[in-house]
Protein backbone atom coordinates (compact mmCIF):
# COMPACT_ATOMS: atom_id res chain seq x y z
CA UNK A 1 0.00 0.00 0.00
CA UNK A 2 1.48 3.49 -0.71
CA UNK A 3 1.37 6.91 1.31
CA UNK A 4 -1.30 9.09 -0.06
CA UNK A 5 0.12 12.48 2.06
CA UNK A 6 1.01 14.20 -0.94
CA UNK A 7 -1.92 13.00 -2.79
CA UNK A 8 -4.07 15.65 -4.33
CA UNK A 9 -7.47 15.95 -1.97
CA UNK A 10 -10.02 17.84 -0.43
CA UNK A 11 -12.77 18.22 2.26
CA UNK A 12 -16.24 17.18 0.93
CA UNK A 13 -18.45 20.08 1.95
CA UNK A 14 -21.37 17.01 2.18
CA UNK A 15 -20.18 15.03 4.70
CA UNK A 16 -17.04 16.49 5.59
CA UNK A 17 -14.86 14.09 5.46
CA UNK A 18 -11.22 13.82 3.30
CA UNK A 19 -11.31 12.88 -0.06
CA UNK A 20 -8.98 12.10 -2.72
CA UNK A 21 -9.33 13.32 -6.14
CA UNK A 22 -8.70 10.27 -7.89
CA UNK A 23 -11.57 8.50 -5.93
CA UNK A 24 -14.35 11.09 -6.81
CA UNK A 25 -17.13 9.20 -9.15
CA UNK A 26 -18.10 11.56 -11.97
CA UNK A 27 -17.07 14.60 -9.78
CA UNK A 28 -19.23 13.65 -6.98
CA UNK A 29 -18.00 12.33 -3.41
CA UNK A 30 -18.11 8.36 -3.33
CA UNK A 31 -19.70 8.71 0.54
CA UNK A 32 -22.47 10.75 0.10
CA UNK A 33 -22.62 11.64 -3.40
CA UNK A 34 -22.70 15.63 -3.22
CA UNK A 35 -21.19 17.55 -5.52
CA UNK A 36 -17.73 19.21 -5.43
CA UNK A 37 -18.26 22.42 -7.49
CA UNK A 38 -14.91 23.70 -6.71
CA UNK A 39 -12.20 21.33 -8.55
CA UNK A 40 -10.67 23.67 -10.17
CA UNK A 41 -9.53 25.69 -7.44
CA UNK A 42 -8.12 22.37 -5.76
CA UNK A 43 -6.55 22.02 -8.86
CA UNK A 44 -4.55 25.49 -8.52
CA UNK A 45 -3.83 24.64 -4.99
CA UNK A 46 -1.86 21.70 -5.62
CA UNK A 47 -0.39 23.19 -8.42
CA UNK A 48 0.82 25.46 -5.87
CA UNK A 49 1.79 23.17 -3.29
CA UNK A 50 3.77 21.30 -5.89
CA UNK A 51 7.09 24.04 -6.07
CA UNK A 52 10.13 23.49 -7.32
CA UNK A 53 11.58 23.38 -3.70
CA UNK A 54 9.71 20.06 -3.37
CA UNK A 55 11.28 18.70 -6.56
CA UNK A 56 14.36 19.20 -5.70
CA UNK A 57 14.00 17.50 -2.50
CA UNK A 58 12.32 14.10 -3.85
CA UNK A 59 15.01 13.44 -6.73
CA UNK A 60 17.72 14.32 -3.59
CA UNK A 61 15.75 11.79 -1.35
CA UNK A 62 14.92 9.56 -4.50
CA UNK A 63 19.30 9.24 -5.40
CA UNK A 64 20.14 9.19 -1.48
CA UNK A 65 17.22 6.54 -1.11
CA UNK A 66 18.46 4.45 -4.31
CA UNK A 67 22.20 4.63 -3.09
CA UNK A 68 22.28 3.77 0.15
CA UNK A 69 19.48 0.08 -0.46
CA UNK A 70 21.90 -0.90 -3.72
CA UNK A 71 24.57 -0.87 -0.89
CA UNK A 72 22.01 -2.93 1.26
CA UNK A 73 21.06 -0.85 3.89
CA UNK A 74 17.80 -1.09 5.55
CA UNK A 75 15.17 1.13 3.74
CA UNK A 76 13.68 2.07 6.75
CA UNK A 77 17.00 3.05 8.37
CA UNK A 78 17.35 5.00 4.77
CA UNK A 79 14.40 6.88 5.36
CA UNK A 80 14.88 7.75 9.32
CA UNK A 81 18.16 9.09 7.74
CA UNK A 82 16.90 11.48 5.68
CA UNK A 83 13.92 12.44 8.20
CA UNK A 84 16.33 13.26 10.76
CA UNK A 85 18.44 15.58 8.01
CA UNK A 86 15.52 17.33 7.09
CA UNK A 87 14.45 18.02 10.97
CA UNK A 88 17.89 18.99 11.86
CA UNK A 89 17.50 21.31 8.67
CA UNK A 90 13.80 22.79 9.82
CA UNK A 91 15.43 23.62 12.95
CA UNK A 92 15.84 27.56 12.99
CA UNK A 93 19.51 27.00 14.85
CA UNK A 94 22.13 29.19 12.98
CA UNK A 95 24.49 25.94 13.55
CA UNK A 96 25.46 23.82 10.59
CA UNK A 97 23.41 20.39 11.11
CA UNK A 98 25.15 17.32 11.87
CA UNK A 99 25.10 15.09 8.46
CA UNK A 100 26.95 12.36 9.60
CA UNK A 101 25.91 9.16 9.34
CA UNK A 102 26.38 5.68 10.18
CA UNK A 103 23.86 2.75 8.21
CA UNK A 104 24.35 -0.78 9.13
CA UNK A 105 24.46 -2.97 6.14
CA UNK A 106 23.48 -6.60 4.82
CA UNK A 107 27.13 -8.05 4.55
CA UNK A 108 27.80 -10.08 1.21
CA UNK A 109 28.66 -13.95 0.72
CA UNK A 110 32.09 -12.74 0.16
CA UNK A 111 32.65 -10.90 3.49
CA UNK A 112 31.66 -14.48 4.80
CA UNK A 113 34.60 -15.99 3.89
CA UNK A 114 37.58 -13.22 4.33
CA UNK A 115 39.05 -12.42 7.84
CA UNK A 116 37.69 -8.63 8.53
CA UNK A 117 39.35 -6.31 10.65
CA UNK A 118 37.13 -4.60 13.44
CA UNK A 119 37.08 -0.45 13.17
CA UNK A 120 37.36 0.22 17.02
CA UNK A 121 39.87 -2.46 18.29
CA UNK A 122 41.87 -3.70 15.42
CA UNK A 123 41.03 -7.39 16.33
CA UNK A 124 40.46 -10.08 13.02
CA UNK A 125 37.44 -12.25 13.46
CA UNK A 126 35.40 -14.31 10.77
CA UNK A 127 32.23 -14.84 12.27
CA UNK A 128 29.53 -12.73 13.92
CA UNK A 129 30.54 -8.68 13.66
CA UNK A 130 28.15 -6.22 11.51
CA UNK A 131 29.13 -4.75 8.34
CA UNK A 132 29.12 -0.67 8.77
CA UNK A 133 28.11 2.52 5.71
CA UNK A 134 29.30 5.71 7.18
CA UNK A 135 30.30 9.42 6.04
CA UNK A 136 29.18 12.31 6.16
CA UNK A 137 26.22 13.90 3.64
CA UNK A 138 28.15 17.12 3.22
CA UNK A 139 30.96 15.10 1.69
CA UNK A 140 31.77 13.00 -1.15
CA UNK A 141 32.40 9.30 -0.73
CA UNK A 142 31.69 7.03 1.99
CA UNK A 143 33.61 4.45 4.28
CA UNK A 144 32.43 0.89 4.46
CA UNK A 145 33.98 -0.40 7.89
CA UNK A 146 33.50 -3.87 10.07
CA UNK A 147 32.37 -3.98 13.78
CA UNK A 148 33.10 -7.28 15.84
CA UNK A 149 30.59 -8.54 18.36
CA UNK A 150 32.38 -7.69 21.07
CA UNK A 151 32.53 -3.85 20.27
CA UNK A 152 29.00 -3.13 18.81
Amino acid sequence: MTSRTHAAHTTCPGCQEEVYLDELVKGRCPLCGCTLEDLEEVESEVEELLDRGDFSWLIFNYFLFKQFTDLGASPLKVMQLVSLYEDSCMTDTVSRPDTRFELEITPGRFDHLVPRRCDRCKRLFIRGGKKILSGDLALPGYRITHRCGSCL
